[in-house]
């Protein structure tokens, strides 16, 4: 009866670890594809803008759209997940000019490197513009950039760089100007918005006219 029971204990060890490794290489896939759909989400909707479709998205990521469908349920659930992760990105490049010692030369920076991602990434600026995709991951990325923005703008104030009257609540226009000249018709369209960036930030400092600007 005792061998009995141990040959029983031993079959039941087995089959569990064989479970488990055949779990194993089943999570990797299924974390392998989660990678690639949220990939090819920030590719197809940097191109095509949130109009494209999750059919898009799976065409792209070369999976079947039953896969994605698994995933996430519907595109708001997959370009939440993909836009929340960008704007952790911008976040942390936020934080980053943070710690930079030329606070009106941080605050430009930060600017200049987030409108760059936004110049060549249509559902980003859809996103800005209308801000119809919403969820917690994007809320908290958006705090985030807020309190970071806020320190830079504070700072630049009270190093007396940056004009009095200009507060964190400005940048948000700013960057729609920068979005209404990138939808201009330009031979390279990446390029012009940096020009008019330039200008509104001169105009931003507390002495304008130290910064050299393109093609004036």
């Amino acid at each position: 009866m005792s061998g009995d029971r141990e040959a029983e204990e031993s079959d039941a060890a087995r089959e569990t670890t064989s479970a488990a490794s055949t779990a194993r290489p089943l999570r990797r896939d299924a974390e392998l594809n989660r990678r690639r759909i949220l990939q090819a989400g920030r590719e197809v909707f940097a191109a095509r803008g949130l109009q494209a479709t999750l059919n898009d998205v799976a065409h792209h990521a070369g999976l079947g759209v039953g896969t994605v469908y698994r995933k996430y349920p519907d595109k708001q659930a997959l370009a939440e997940a993909v836009y929340a992760e960008e704007l952790d990105e911008i976040a942390v490049m936020a934080r980053e000019a943070r710690d930079t010692e030329d606070a009106f030369g941080a605050l430009a920076d930060f600017l200049e490197k987030a409108l760059a991602r936004a110049a060549h990434n249509r559902g980003l600026r859809e996103l800005m513009r209308r801000g119809t995709v919403e969820g917690a991951g994007l809320t908290r990325a958006r705090q985030a950039i807020t309190a970071h923005c806020e320190h830079l703008v504070a700072r630049a104030r009270t190093e007396g760089v940056l004009r009095d009257r200009v507060t964190e609540a400005d940048l948000a226009p700013i960057a729609a100007m920068m979005d209404a000249v990138m939808a201009l018709p330009a031979e390279q369209p990446s390029q012009p918005w940096r020009r008019y960036l330039m200008i509104v930030l001169d105009g931003l400092r507390a002495q304008p006219g130290q910064a050299e600007l393109p093609g004036l």
